[in-house]
């Protein structure tokens, strides 16, 4: 049986894109274990990528024109909806406390739900979900205990279990998000990279 890690962070579309297109693959591959691994993007650029940030700052006008096309060509060809970085409210996004969550998504069995559901009312509503108010929304219609919750993402358990991740996928070589490891060491990175793992898988 092969085995995918995902490393992910839902402040960025790509991922989005990346988890829905994940889901799709899973259809054709039932067998394939995968492992979701929530972490920081943020602390990957600040580390061993900070050109991400250059790149805001000082952008190619006619690669960040087409940039957005492409992202909406990805959102149609993979059957969501994605509301452009600068249409939103807040961009870049405080993830901390939903990316905390998610590993309390992954100890209750809802992991999928529950980042389907931050990704949509993010990317999807243009939500702020670096807000309680939003995550409570979330918690309560994928089940979650709101009080459970809210203990375990500030405890320091679950702070360490985010910061470790990060660290991570950083020493595994990754510099952004979605990576991903198939079978352990065969890294993947980006949302278009589903149909070269399917042919490893095949």
């Amino acid at each position: 049986m092969h085995k995918l890690e995902f490393f992910f962070d839902c402040s960025s579309p790509w991922t989005f894109l990346a988890f829905e297109s994940l889901q799709q693959m899973l259809t054709r591959h039932p067998d394939l274990e995968v492992q979701y691994r929530p972490f920081l993007v943020g602390g990957v650029f600040n580390t061993v990528n900070p050109s991400v940030y250059a790149s805001r700052e000082n952008p190619v006008v006619p690669k960040q024109r087409y940039g957005k096309k492409d992202l909406q060509d990805w959102a149609d060809y993979v059957g969501i909806k994605i509301i452009p970085a600068s249409d939103l409210s807040v961009f870049p996004v405080n993830s901390v406390k939903a990316m905390r969550g998610a590993f309390v998504a992954i100890e209750e069995d809802c992991l999928v739900p529950y980042a389907r559901r931050v990704f949509e009312r993010y990317w999807s509503e243009g939500a702020d979900i670096s807000q309680e108010e939003e995550l409570n929304g979330i918690i309560a219609r994928v089940g979650l205990d709101k009080f459970d919750f809210y203990d375990k993402i500030n405890d320091q358990k679950y702070k360490d279990m985010l910061k470790d991740n990060t660290t991570e996928v950083i020493e595994r070589g990754g510099f952004g998000t979605p990576t991903m490891f198939l079978d352990g060491t065969d890294m993947y990175f980006g949302n278009d990279r589903f149909q070269l793992i399917e042919a490893k898988l095949k």
